[in-house]
């Protein structure tokens, strides 16, 4: 398996967008949307262990039924586990931009650019992954390594395999 070239994933999409073989900005919309969506699970999450109020988690529950209608829109057809690689792929992304964010916010300019950067990365192979253009068999993780050899798509995956049935 080869290494995924991100730049190339870049150059794919930017001429999609450009030919016009996919309007991406009702796509690129929703797909924040549903970033955001994860976070507020998160906090209902975290809300309702440090209140001890069950009621958060009702709230969780509704915000999660309304993330996974949204991100049905995103991922009609789903291979594998795309459903919730996509779903960690956005959460992920948004945080790292909130990361970035408050590094701009303290001064850390380079540590903030090195934040987004991640997190457009992301974004970008949620939209490889979207639009069927990356083949998730050659995603490897950049300069990460299992042992001696680079993480595969399968390594980061089995990671997550428990968190994945949402019932679709």
């Amino acid at each position: 398996m080869e290494k995924l070239d991100f730049e190339e994933l870049k150059k794919k999409v930017k001429q999609m967008k450009e030919s016009g073989e996919a309007d991406l900005s009702q796509g690129e919309d929703l797909s924040l949307a549903v970033a955001n969506l994860v976070s507020l699970e998160e906090h209902f999450f975290f809300t309702s262990e440090k209140t001890h109020k069950d009621e958060y988690l009702d709230w969780l529950h509704s915000v999660r039924e309304m993330r996974k209608e949204l991100l049905k829109r995103l991922m009609p057809e789903n291979e594998g586990e795309s459903w919730c690689i996509s779903k960690h792929l956005l959460g992920t992304m948004y945080r790292l931009m909130e990361v970035g964010t408050k590094f701009e916010g303290a001064g850390a300019r380079e540590d903030a650019k090195e934040m987004f950067a991640y997190a457009y990365e992301l974004y970008t192979i949620f939209w490889g992954l979207r639009l069927k253009i990356l083949d998730v068999k050659n995603l490897k993780k950049k300069d990460d390594k299992v042992g001696d050899k680079p993480w595969s798509f399968e390594d980061i995956v089995e990671k997550l395999v428990d968190c994945c049935d949402e019932g679709q």
